[in-house]
């Protein structure tokens, strides 16, 4: 028993950060996965880790309930950063949605659970669909699984890369609203045409009603030019998968002073 107790101590940390990795990171911690899968996915992805990494035994005591918080912050911090940077797919949707005069009718996300735009749930549905395609979510696992490398799992303290944490995160913050932008330009573009062209109208031929014809309109040309970009949008969403796992490593490398 004696013997047994530290391996178990190890054992608990690595749950612990698995687990509070599927919190917040996309795709494992939708509600639509039941919960109980989602805690025996943890269990045993980390029961395969305890194996495949060399960690000394550690005693419990008041140290290791400090490096308990220390590995739940350090899977909320990873899972959130690869949530945050595939958000950009919905503000992108909410942009697309402004335009069209969808912003009205938001819908709730049964993944999320939260209101979210119609067109932004569109391309973002398909978008985990592309990832699952990839194999990105194999990728996401390997990030939970080599953060070890970078943050070892009996180190207490955080450097936060002398500071430099948060600049970078800002920064990917930015970066997320840039292509999020990028993503959303040919459509906004365009309906920015159409309301130009429906101002000349409106001041030409007053007895048109703008407002009746206007909305149709918009609708249809936002579509059209959907599908005609969408290739070109989804080459995009994987080059998002690429900065969604580089910035994984990036704060990883950062968070453990690397």
């Amino acid at each position: 028993m004696d013997e047994l107790l530290p391996k178990l101590s190890v054992f608990l940390l690595i749950v612990v950060r698995v687990s509070a990795f599927f919190v917040t990171m996309p795709l494992f911690s939708y509600r639509t996965i039941p919960a109980m899968h989602r805690i025996g996915f943890a269990v045993v992805l980390s029961w395969m880790m305890y194996y495949a990494l060399e960690v000394p035994a550690l005693d419990i005591n008041g140290e290791y309930f400090l490096l308990i918080m220390k590995e739940a912050l350090v899977g909320l911090i990873i899972g959130f950063i690869a949530y945050m940077i595939l958000a950009a797919v919905q503000i992108a949707g909410g942009f697309i949605d402004f335009q069209m005069g969808f912003a009205i009718a938001n819908v709730i996300d049964p993944q999320t659970g939260v209101q979210s735009p119609l067109i932004g749930q569109y391309l973002y549905m398909f978008s985990l669909l592309l990832l699952l395609a990839v194999n990105g979510h194999h990728l996401i696992l390997d990030g939970i699984f080599y953060s070890y490398q970078f943050i070892p799992i009996d180190q207490l303290g955080f450097p936060f890369g002398e500071g430099q944490l948060a600049q970078y995160v800002t920064r990917a913050f930015n970066s997320m609203f840039v292509i999020a932008f990028q993503m959303a330009m040919p459509v906004v573009a365009s309906l920015f045409l159409v309301d130009v062209a429906l101002g000349i109208v409106a001041r030409t031929v007053p007895q048109l009603n703008i407002f009746v014809v206007g909305f149709p309109i918009k609708i249809a040309v936002a579509f059209i030019v959907l599908i005609v970009v969408m290739s070109v949008m989804f080459t995009v969403v994987q080059q998002l998968f690429e900065i969604m796992l580089h910035t994984m490593r990036d704060v990883m490398t950062l968070l453990g002073g690397s």
